[in-house]
């Protein structure tokens, strides 16, 4: 696609969480999380058309998304009133962790300058990950992910293994609730109730500790599992030996 005067190309890095605390729950339903988030390297495209209107996907993850009301692109142009064509290389998994949509999102607000202090907060009713997104970085996100507090961290290399299951967040969070809200012996709280949403991850999880010798990390929710600065031979490795996930290498990015 040409780049025209009225054609933007907007980057929208993934986000990750590096640990996860749940420490309550408000009385409107939403949990309170201590959580070290970083933004990662790999990131989506978003192409804005702003003398046309509608919302499309292309790229390798572009499969199964839907471009209705309820997409997270479509709810930010809500939300920001502005109308334009999109057209979104995916190049983040979807239902992987990973903040795919809520980045995707992040984009159009930082698009259309919303991007204050109180726009941070406010984006929180879009989802849970977009205030982090907004910002970007790495940072220590408390509340429901709507208090964002910058922080350094060394960089580091993070490859991703995204198997082929989808896990519904929100079933993760009942299933944590009726777990009595476990504490995680890893960095992820969530990682016990996800694997009781979907046993297969557990098998995903050996799997690859198996590879590489380190115990991976689900991120957030799930299905993605990390390990963090491991070789290129070993992401080579867990190609060869798991050849039905999708293996990402990438960085933290600052």
């Amino acid at each position: 696609m040409n780049v025209t005067a009225h054609t933007q190309q907007l980057i929208a890095p993934a986000k990750l969480t590096l640990s996860l605390r749940l420490t309550g729950l408000r009385s409107d339903g939403f949990h309170l999380i201590e959580a070290i988030m970083t933004t990662l390297e790999l990131h989506d495209v978003l192409t804005v058309i702003d003398d046309s209107h509608g919302l499309s996907f292309t790229g390798p993850f572009a499969e199964g998304l839907k471009n209705d009301a309820t997409n997270l692109v479509t709810r930010a142009m809500t939300f920001v009133q502005r109308s334009a064509n999109i057209v979104v290389t995916k190049n983040i998994p979807h239902g992987g962790g990973l903040g795919g949509g809520s980045t995707d999102a992040a984009a159009i607000l930082r698009w259309a300058g919303r991007t204050s202090p109180s726009d941070v907060i406010d984006s929180a009713t879009l989802g849970a990950d977009v205030p982090f997104c907004l910002v970007g970085g790495q940072a220590q996100v408390s509340g429901i992910g709507e208090i964002i507090k910058p922080i350094s961290l060394e960089p580091q290399r993070i490859t991703l293994i995204v198997p082929p299951l989808h896990v519904s967040t929100p079933k993760v969070y009942q299933a944590w609730d009726a777990m009595g809200g476990p504490r995680s012996d890893g960095p992820n709280d969530l990682e016990p109730a996800a694997i009781q949403v979907e046993p297969e991850l557990a098998r995903w999880r050996d799997r690859i500790r198996e590879v590489t010798g380190d115990s991976p990390v689900l991120a957030g929710s799930g299905a993605t599992w990390f390990v963090a600065n491991q070789l290129s031979e070993q992401g080579q490795a867990l190609r060869e030996a798991l050849p039905d996930a999708h293996v990402i290498e990438t960085r933290t990015r600052q």
